[in-house]
C-alpha cells in the first residue's frame, strides 16, 4: 500500500535512507551519509511530500518530492529491490505531477537504467556540490 508518510514513521524511513544510501553508493564514504542524516531528517523531509510503500506494517520503500517536481529520494530496502516497489512509487508520483526531475550519481548504473526505462532523460551532467561526485540531472514530462 502506498500512503503519505506519518510522523511516527520518520525514523523507519530514515533508517531506509541511511542503509540504502550506504549499500547503493559504495563509491561514497559511509561517513558522508551518517554526517548528512540529521540534515535530511530535519531540513529536507519536512519540506517534502513523502510517500511510503508499506506491507504488513513494514515500510519497505519511500519516495520524497520537493516543490511538486524534484524527487529528492527514492529508496527501496535492499531485500525488497527488484520486486516492482520502486516502480509503484514512481508511477504514483507520475500520476500526481506533470514534470519530475532528479539527480542521480553517474556511478549508480542500476538507478540510471531504472529511470531511463521509466522515461527519464539526462538533461545534464554536473558535479554534486555537496558530495563532490558527478551526477546526472534527469527529467520526465507527462505526455499530453
Amino acid at each position: 500500500m502506498i500512503k503519505e508518510l506519518e510522523n511516527c514513521e520518520i525514523d523507519s524511513t530514515m533508517d531506509i535512507w541511511l542503509k540504502t544510501n550506504i549499500s547503493s553508493h559504495y563509491f561514497i564514504p559511509e561517513e558522508y551519509w551518517i554526517r548528512n542524516y540529521n540534515v535530511v531528517k530535519e531540513e529536507y523531509l519536512p519540506v517534502s511530500v513523502t510517500f511510503v510503500y508499506k506491507e504488513n506494517d513494514v515500510i519497505k520503500a519511500f519516495i520524497s518530492v520537493i516543490d511538486d517536481c524534484f524527487i529528492g529520494a527514492l529508496f527501496v530496502l535492499e531485500e525488497y529491490q527488484g520486486k516492482g516497489i520502486g516502480q509503484k512509487l514512481l508511477d504514483h508520483c507520475k500520476s500526481l505531477y506533470l514534470n519530475l526531475e532528479l539527480g542521480v550519481y553517474t556511478e549508480n548504473k542500476a538507478a540510471i537504467d531504472f529511470y531511463i526505462k521509466n522515461g527519464f532523460k539526462v538533461k545534464k551532467k554536473q558535479n554534486n556540490n555537496d558530495s563532490g561526485f558527478m551526477e546526472y540531472v534527469m527529467s520526465w514530462k507527462k505526455e499530453r
